[in-house]
């Protein structure tokens, strides 16, 4: 459908499979209609309207709903359950860590989703009721939709683990300062993600356990499962920043003793040429009396005292163990 805020809505028949409805039927809707879920775009005023007016919600429910920015939690209200969740920006042109909140009310007969940017888990979630394996209840529902989501994420933090090995990697053979870019846009990258999936954790590991009757037992394993592989994904992305800030370490250190070694090998130079510059630069005088201006070999002795010069500094740096 996807006008005035109402991006889809169906009427589930309990098997899979799924009726897709419009604004009148949703709006004519009464719980004895049978299940129904109704997935709009929050920033519409339609949508807007709806929810605030004509849904049946608690006003705290509805703005939630609506809210523009919101972290991921749980709330259970009037034997519905309100869950918050973020995914990974999958659109295109998008960064997957500018992640996408989804909103999702849940109560015996209805499920109203909320969202302003497209979502790859709801477009699958609408392909199988078209195809008659879709949810077949709010539990069946909501398990589905933090798998997908988890799974998703899951497959984003996989590809923020390939980078990571490939920085390990590069800070062993590439030693270059444009590592530091990189290291650092990871790292950013990294904390932009557990901003919300540490919250996420916590509300997925919940989830099973919160007090509404229509989740059944099977269901409950289904979202404690999915709660176990969010914890394991925030412990692997915790993992993955800390061997980021180790390669950093490891970058920092050798750029360190490789500019400590160039200094060093200024510092010789400039040791072993500094009294020859000075020398040269008392025979560069332009005053009388100079020695060896009348001489037609003084010009050799001078550059071979310089050479000797030069040889004996050498020397005497070796003997001290300076190179």
């Amino acid at each position: 459908m996807g006008t005035s805020g109402l991006i889809a809505a169906y009427h589930l028949d309990g098997k899979g499979g799924g009726l897709e409805i419009g604004w009148d039927e949703v709006r004519d809707w009464t719980p004895s209609s049978g299940l129904i879920w109704v997935h709009l775009d929050f920033s519409d005023p339609d949508a807007a309207a709806w929810l605030v007016g004509q849904a049946g919600l608690d006003p705290t429910i509805a703005q939630a709903l609506l809210a523009g920015e919101s972290r991921p939690r749980s709330v259970v209200s009037r034997g519905g359950l309100l869950v918050i969740l973020r995914a990974a920006n999958l659109n295109e042109g998008a960064d997957a860590d500018d992640m996408v909140a989804l909103k999702v009310w849940l109560e015996g007969n209805r499920i109203i989703t909320t969202r302003r940017r497209a979502l790859r888990t709801i477009d699958s979630m609408r392909s199988a009721l078209e195809d008659g394996r879709g949810p077949t209840s709010p539990g069946d529902y909501l398990a589905r939709v933090c798998d997908g989501l988890t799974e998703r994420v899951g497959d984003a933090l996989s590809d923020l683990e390939d980078r990571v090995d490939a920085l390990e990697d590069a800070v062993l053979t590439e030693q270059s300062y444009d590592l530091r870019a990189r290291i650092a846009d990871f790292r950013r990258t990294a904390i932009r993600f557990r901003r919300y999936l540490a919250p996420q954790k916590d509300t997925l590991t919940r989830l099973h356990g919160e007090r509404v009757e229509w989740l059944t037992e099977l269901e409950r394993a289904q979202l404690r499962e999915v709660g176990d592989r969010a914890l394991r994904m925030v412990e692997d992305l915790d993992s993955a920043r800390d061997r980021a800030a180790v390669a950093q370490d490891e970058l920092n250190s050798k750029l360190s003793e490789q500019m400590n070694q160039t200094m060093y090998i200024l510092s010789i130079v400039t040791g072993i040429f500094l009294p020859l510059g000075l020398l040269t630069g008392l025979l560069g005088i332009n005053v009388g009396g100079m020695p060896g201006v009348d001489s037609d070999s003084a010009f050799l002795v001078v550059c071979g005292a310089l050479l000797v010069m030069a040889f004996a500094l050498t020397v005497v740096f070796r003997r001290r163990g300076w190179i």
